[in-house]
């Protein structure tokens, strides 16, 4: 018990703390400066979500224009489901950097030393996850803005909001931790699993209304978690009314919640089996 009382006092002393988040910021420094280098790469991932959203926004504000209905969303409402969508692509890059992030210190040579001990590991997933938010910081800060002159809401939902968007990062952070160890330890099953979360991604609204699919696609959608993850986001901004969503929209913040506890815990356990039993494949 003695023991335990130290470990502890040991973990929340200054010096400790001040130990492992410096070697985080200097990781995720290492990452932004690496980023940044690379220019044309950088503005590519930033700017190639908009592509499709640009489109289906041309597409979509035509048909309001022509009358056509879509549900409960009109133009205004669907440029809130625009900008909140480009938002959701932006944090989704965390799953693909991951692995990139991994492999690139594979091929460094410097990922072993990395996993040696356990706060090793966990400066450098930490440090990647600091990384991304720096680098999409800017974009991700001028959609809000944008989205809230388009519909201005409260202090408190736009808090609860950025909250949420918080949630989403995370369950996209233990995404892309299951990816790393695949595209370190086995990677034709990295590839696999990236091609079947594209198309739940792409399948659960993110961009179209789901009264654009086909009736009998709706079920299809229904079944995906992701569906109901980032529809109590847009649910919330448009009511404004953070007691009244959750009280009206309880299912909805279940597969949140759920979903954001569950993809991490899976995501480490699987990284820590794949790890120990198959190690770097590939020097």
């Amino acid at each position: 018990m003695g023991k335990i009382i130290i470990k502890i006092k040991k973990i929340f002393s200054f010096d400790f703390m001040r130990y492992n988040f410096s070697r985080i910021l200097t990781i995720a420094e290492k990452n932004v400066r690496i980023q940044l280098r690379f220019k044309f790469s950088l503005f590519y991932s930033i700017i190639f979500p908009l592509l499709p959203i640009i489109m289906a926004s041309l597409i979509l504000v035509r048909l309001f224009t022509a009358g056509v209905t879509l549900g409960q969303l009109d133009d205004t409402k669907y440029l809130i489901f625009i900008f909140t969508a480009f938002n959701i692509e932006l944090l989704r890059r965390i799953a693909h950097e991951f692995p990139y992030d991994f492999r690139q210190e594979k091929f460094w040579k410097t990922l072993p030393a990395l996993m040696i001990a356990p706060f090793n590991k966990m400066h450098l997933l930490l440090g990647i996850f600091l990384s991304h938010l720096i680098i999409i910081a800017i974009p991700f800060v001028v959609f809000i803005l944008l989205t809230y002159f388009i519909s201005p809401i409260s202090p408190i939902t736009l808090i609860f909001i950025i909250f949420i968007f918080l949630i989403i990062y995370l369950i996209f952070c233990g995404i892309g931790l299951f990816f790393g160890v695949f595209a370190i330890s086995k990677e034709n099953y990295w590839r696999f699993f990236t091609i079947c979360f594209q198309l739940l991604f792409y399948i659960s609204c993110i961009i179209y209304p789901i009264e654009v699919f086909p009736e009998n696609f709706h079920l299809i959608i229904q079944l995906n978690p992701f569906y109901y993850i980032f529809d109590i986001l847009r649910i919330t901004w448009l009511e404004n009314n953070v007691l009244l969503t959750i009280t009206n929209h309880p299912f909805q913040f279940i597969i949140l919640i759920v979903t954001a506890t569950i993809v991490p815990m899976i995501s480490l356990y699987v990284f820590k089996r794949i790890y120990d039993k198959f190690g770097i494949v590939g020097y």
